[in-house]
């Protein structure tokens, strides 16, 4: 079978390098050997960017089967390992290393031949999408293209195959209704499964949840719960029973809030038990995320017509054949395989999205195709609709779907309301935010690429039949030349700026580099705004003269706008109307954001404002300035979330497992919003059912000594070792987490024992964390994203490690907020909080054991109450704690299949 392809193999891993000859042989190899044979031969290899990275050959280029396999199956999962490919086309898995360059080509064949299958559901599109492949020289295509026959009938191409979406009536307001208690107990039942086992910590949390869906007696004072759950309790479909019961009685949407995809994905799934039919389903329950998530027709439609060059140019091509069969167009989290844009280093993969800001809403063509405006709709008559805390607050504070305003919110994850909320109602005036809106106004510069044209372009015809409205964007535009341009950056290290705004950016980045600390570690600088000096004071006026006369016409165009929407003259046909539109609802953020800087300028030189948190930072990577600018953030960004998301809701529930962050009910509330407003929470809590005492363990090691990299390094690679995998690594530092890496994943690869790693393999965290949940002998290190935001039960993780205690980042806002919470006790309540997420991620099922280490000499008792009562918590040694962990995890692994260890025991 593989002989027919005449290209051979290579496999290279932290334990090998293998290759796999037309012939059938099978052979070590060098790295040098591998990277020689791979500049002269094409090679079909396994992710290319990862392989480059372990040959330390980054150039690699070759027959990549995972951009095969997304060519043949688009919107089809595959975790993109062996084993997983294996799994997704029907193959044995290889057994050892040295077995997987020959399986690769027998994969790569088996892929080739779903061509003759008559089953093949993906095949429409195919033979088109080959065509022009051949002509990119995509490796792949001219063996694909010679397999493929030429189609009867001319191929729909993708924008004839999506469905067009219609308008409806708007959707009239809910009833009021009160839910009894005994209907949401048999609704959960009814979730739960009859006959299942009774849970009465998700009974008694499903009735505090219904209580969120009762009538609001004053306006501006929702029904607020504050609902802890610990892990175990069931909460998704105990707020599912009273949200779906109130949904449907009311005839009103509930917007269940997440903050991870993990969730978004997982609540998705759970709706199957409230509608198993499909097709119901997709009416009822609707998925939605910020438009930066979703494919943009028109950014694609640009790409494939040229917009796009080289491996670009590829991406566009197997991005248009996953459209035509994908559920939703989420290309983030959705059914476009996390790891494809990774294969292309990212190569235009983000400008196939909105992320600038710059749809044109009912002017695009694809408009009535659009998935983003799709989705929008979907949720007007939807009974569920799952978003994240960002879309909700944008929603709120600047959204267009204001008549359509959900009255029943339900924020999960609701910990992380706070950080949501301190990004969404931040505000910066840096050299990047204020580069891209002089391009938005004026248009592309130099040699740019893409269909981003300025507000002239944009609204040609208001500028010629409407005087006003050309002349406002005349100002605009003239006004724009004002901001930030190509090469600023440079300008500014060269003492040289151009304009009143770089001039600005220049003196925040002299003080910035005079005061901050930490230059020397080659990260960002920053420095409270205060005691400034004349130089920077002196530069805010001219900045603030210069936004001034940009906001001025902008403001007044928006108007001249709204106007001429109102008064329809007979020039005003149907296109223009929809670019007239858009370019109102484009304008709304550019003001606000405007607003937002000057404000910010006018603190320059003047008395701090006790709301809000100034500062000027210059961000770096690596040593080396990418922007610069001035910072403001919320003392308590909980307050904006209180005024435009709590208050105008009726009801809201607000639910975590670790709610308090291991604190008590004042820091629910403080984090929550709850404290601004009239009415009182109601609280609730629910421990978790799980036998800590018996699943779980502490351990913290006493004697591996504090930015000893080697010892650090050593003892993660012996634990790792101890429990033969399975094991969660947390750092605080990527430097770190890199040096770990570097030391111990060649020796933990030569016991079979794969490691994996966040900012050093090149994938995107979703796929790390796929690849982690799929096999029991892997290992993951990573930081803070993924403290909470891994959810895998089972075998698969049975060991979470953390290098230190996490102390919070000694920032500018940290230093405010800190001397505004009461000092040591508020980095305390921000430490047990991430203490508490970090172990949370080990006990996810009542059939699971593991333990928990952190190697930390100085971890302060007061801080373990972070841990769920009972957990037995021991000071130990590191030989100890290997000896401790290979007793209770190892060995864990016979035959491929999952063993439990020995359970561990409550010690005294």
């Amino acid at each position: 079978m593989a002989a027919s392809l005449p290209y051979p193999a290579l496999y290279a891993s932290h334990g090998g390098i293998w290759i796999a000859t037309p012939d059938g042989e099978t052979r070590g190899v060098g790295r040098g050997e591998a990277i020689a044979l791979a500049a002269e031969t094409p090679l079909i290899v396994l992710n290319a960017p990862l392989v480059g990275q372990r040959l330390g050959y980054p150039e690699l280029s070759g027959l990549d089967l995972l951009e095969l396999f997304a060519f043949i199956h688009p919107a089809r999962f595959a975790v993109p390992t062996p084993k997983g490919l294996a799994r997704a086309i029907g193959l044995a898995p290889p057994q050892t290393d040295s077995a997987v360059a020959d399986f690769l080509r027998n994969a790569a064949e088996a892929l080739l031949e779903r061509s003759d299958d008559p089953h093949w559901t993906e095949r429409e599109g195919a033979w088109t999408a080959a065509q022009t492949l051949v002509r990119m020289r995509w490796p792949w295509a001219a063996v694909i293209a010679e397999r493929l026959e030429a189609p009867a009938r001319a191929e729909r191409w993708l924008f004839s195959r999506l469905p067009e979406w219609e308008d409806a009536p708007p959707r009239t307001p809910p009833r009021t209704v009160v839910l009894e208690p005994a209907d949401v107990a048999e609704r959960l039942d009814d979730l739960t499964g009859h006959g299942a086992e009774i849970r009465p910590g998700q009974q008694d949390y499903a009735a505090a949840a219904a209580q969120a869906f009762t009538p609001r007696v004053r306006k501006d004072e929702p029904q607020l719960i504050l609902a802890e759950a610990g892990t175990g309790i069931g909460k998704t479909l105990g707020y599912l029973a009273p949200a779906s019961l109130w949904a449907e009685r009311a005839d009103g949407p509930v917007w269940i809030s997440t903050y991870t995809k993990t969730l978004q994905r997982q609540l998705a799934r759970e709706s199957e038990r409230l509608f198993p039919d499909p097709r119901v389903r997709r009416k009822k329950v609707v998925l939605r995320k910020g438009r930066e998530n979703y494919l943009c027709l028109l950014n694609l439609e640009d790409a494939l017509q040229g917009g796009f060059a080289g491996r670009a140019a590829i991406l566009a091509q197997l991005v248009a054949r996953w459209a035509a069969y994908s559920a939703d167009g989420d290309m983030v989290g959705g059914d476009l395989p996390g790891w494809l844009p990774t294969l292309f280093r990212r190569a235009g993969a983000t400008a196939l999205t909105d992320r600038r800001g710059e749809c044109i809403y009912a002017g695009c063509p694809h408009y009535r195709k659009c998935f983003i405006e799709r989705a929008s709709r979907a949720s007007a008559d939807a009974d569920i609709v799952i978003a994240n805390h960002a879309l909700v607050m944008v929603n709120a504070a600047r959204g267009r779907e204001a008549a359509n305003r959900p009255t029943r919110l339900v924020f999960d994850e609701g910990h992380h309301l706070f950080d949501a909320a301190d990004s969404m109602f931040a505000t910066a005036l840096t050299g990047q935010e204020a580069i891209e809106l002089r391009r938005w106004v004026t248009g592309p510069e130099g040699k740019s690429r893409g269909r981003r044209r300025g507000l002239s372009a944009r609204l040609s015809d208001v500028a010629s039949y409407d005087t006003e409205g050309g002349q406002a964007i005349a100002e605009a535009t003239n006004a724009a030349q004002a901001l930030p341009s190509d090469g600023w950056l440079q300008r500014l290290a060269e003492g040289a700026p151009f304009g009143p705004i770089e001039a600005l950016l220049a003196a925040v980045r002299g003080t910035t580099y005079a005061r901050g600390a930490g230059e020397d570690a080659g990260y960002g600088l920053e420095t409270e705004m205060a005691e400034l000096d004349g130089a920077l004071v002196s530069a805010a006026q001219p900045a603030a003269e210069a936004l001034d006369a940009l906001l001025r016409p902008l403001v007044r165009l928006g108007r001249r706008l709204e106007a001429l929407v109102e008064d329809g003259p007979d020039w005003l046909d149907g296109q223009a109307r929809a670019r007239v539109e858009g370019a109102i609802a484009s304008l709304g953020w550019r003001t606000d954001a405007l607003s937002g800087w000057l404000s910010l300028l006018s603190r320059i030189g003047g008395p701090a404002d006790p709301d809000f948190v100034d500062w000027l930072a210059v961000d770096r990577i690596e040593g080396r300035d990418y922007d610069v600018g001035l910072h403001r953030h919320w003392l308590d960004p909980t307050r904006p979330v209180a005024e435009v998301v709590l208050k105008p809701a009726h009801g809201v529930l607000v639910t975590s497992a670790t709610l308090k962050g291991g604190g008590d009910w004042q820091v629910a509330e403080a984090r929550s919003g709850a404290l601004h407003l009239a009415q009182p929470a109601t609280r609730f809590e629910a421990p978790s059912p799980f036998d800590y005492a018996a699943q779980a363990e502490v351990l913290i090691v006493t004697d591996v000594k504090k930015g000893d990299i080697a010892a650090l390094a050593g003892a993660y690679g012996r634990l790792v070792m101890a429990a033969e995998g399975g094991t969660l690594g947390l750092f605080t530092a990527i430097r770190r987490l890199r040096a770990v890496h570097a030391r111990i994943a060649d020796r933990l690869a030569r016991e079979g024992l794969p490691l994996y790693a966040q900012h050093v393999d090149p994938m995107d965290t979703g796929t790390l964390v796929d690849i982690f949940r799929d096999d029991p002998r892997a290992s993951l290190l990573g930081t803070d994203a993924l403290r909470d935001g891994v959810d895998v039960p089972g075998h698969s993780l049975r060991l979470v490690l953390m290098e230190g205690v996490p102390w919070p980042k000694p920032t500018v806002l940290h230093a405010a907020r800190r001397l505004a919470g009461g000092g040591s006790a508020y980095d305390d309540q921000i430490i047990r909080a991430r203490l508490a997420q970090a172990f949370g991620r080990l006990i996810r099922r009542a059939d699971d054991r593991g333990l928990f280490v952190m190697l930390s000499a100085a971890m302060p008792s007061r801080l373990l109450s972070a841990f769920p009562p009972g957990t037995p918590i021991h000071r130990v040694t590191l030989d100890e704690a290997v000896a401790h962990v290979k007793d209770r995890l190892g060995p864990v692994i016979l035959s491929g299949q999952e063993t439990a260890g020995t359970a561990p025991t409550e010690k005294a």
